[in-house]
């Protein structure tokens, strides 16, 4: 069964209804960017089209900050990881940097030290080899009388030691590093200086004219320790020069070979 709508009796639509409409409307037309004015002067002037107007522009308004302060927050973010990005390359430079200069200093340290180890050890050689070097007790003479040679004129019937032919008063050197264990008068000897050598062995001066150390002194190898001479049981003056493995009479060794064991051409 069908029902009929009297005519000319239709519906009017309902205030909400048209309410939504222009709101559609207006925003439609706002998103378009179309700018118009509306026909009929009656919708102008209602106070409910103004008041739904004003709440499209405040949630559009709203809409906008909203937006603002999102993309302001991503911005800020984005800055701060930025920024902790740089500080971290910063910092692993920095700390990159640190290394170098301490791996530098570590070298320079080990040369340095490589360095004074060398030098010390050349210091040390030089003393070893200013301590083991030897020279004649006369500079320019030359062997008058040999060790061993026969003569009345020694107690024991044989030359102790050899004789360099000085004239009195040349200088007389030790001929190695040593310590002087006597000087003073020895009888036979005169005026004579024995040393205990470095090397444990003694040597002794004998007939000097005069003394120029003392009992106790160190010596080096060449230093002056005094003036040859004719003092004691001689002929003549010279210097009579012994070697020994003690610092007695009696422990003689042959001085020649002793001179040149230690490189003295004599």
């Amino acid at each position: 069964m069908a029902f009929t709508r009297a005519t000319g009796k239709h519906r009017r639509t309902s205030r909400t209804a048209r309410t939504t409409r222009k709101i559609a409307g207006i925003a439609t037309l706002a998103a378009g960017g179309v700018v118009a004015s509306v026909a009929s002067p009656a919708l102008a002037a209602t106070d409910e089209a103004r008041t739904h107007d004003t709440g499209l522009q405040q949630a559009v308004v709203l809409g906008d900050e909203l937006a603002n302060s999102i993309e302001a927050q991503a911005d800020a973010q984005q800055a701060a990881a930025e920024a902790a990005a740089a500080k971290a390359k910063a910092e692993a430079v920095a700390k990159k940097q640190a290394e170098e200069a301490e791996r530098r200093a570590e070298e320079a340290r080990k040369k340095a030290k490589a360095a004074h180890e060398a030098k010390v050890r050349a210091a040390r050689d030089a003393e070893r080899k200013r301590l083991n070097a030897f020279v004649a007790p006369i500079a320019d003479s030359y062997v008058s009388t040999a060790y061993k040679a026969s003569s009345g004129l020694w107690s024991s019937g044989s030359h102790t030691g050899i004789d360099f032919h000085a004239a009195s008063g040349t200088p007389v050197h030790a001929v190695g590093a040593g310590t002087v264990v006597e000087a003073g008068w020895g009888g036979a000897y005169g005026n004579n200086i024995v040393i205990k050598m470095h090397d444990g062995t003694y040597t002794q001066y004998g007939h000097l004219s005069s003394l120029g150390v003392s009992v106790g002194q160190t010596v080096a190898p060449g230093e002056q320790i005094g003036l040859s001479g004719a003092t004691g049981n001689v002929t003549g003056p010279h210097l009579h020069f012994e070697a020994r493995t003690g610092p007695d009479y009696g422990s003689d060794i042959d001085p020649i070979a002793y001179l040149r064991s230690h490189g003295v051409n004599v």
